[in-house]
């Protein structure tokens, strides 16, 4: 499999590079989950990064590589979002 050296930016991995995968096209996972065990037998502690651009080409305005970013307010829960399913309820919103 090929990786690549990407940079996380903001919260406890900031300034750090690592290997990350690379999926079938080519493009490193949107969302990057960083498990950190608990000392005291707890629920670990998941820190979220999301992927964004880290500049774009002068010429043609095409995207030169990829950093993570962290999200300390990840509200996906890691699931999948489909074009058909239901939209998901917001903070806030009340229906009824």
């Amino acid at each position: 499999m090929k990786s690549q050296d990407t940079p996380f930016e903001g919260g406890p991995m900031d300034g750090r590079v690592l290997p990350v995968l690379l999926g079938p096209t080519g493009h490193p996972p949107k969302t990057y989950r960083i498990p950190v065990p608990d000392p005291d037998d707890g629920p670990p502690t998941v820190y979220v990064y999301r992927r964004v651009p880290r500049g774009h080409s002068k010429r043609l305005g095409l995207i030169q590589g990829w950093k993570y970013e962290y999200d300390p307010d990840d509200t996906s829960g890691g699931r999948l979002r489909w074009p058909w399913s239901k939209p998901s309820g917001k903070p806030g919103d009340t229906q009824g």
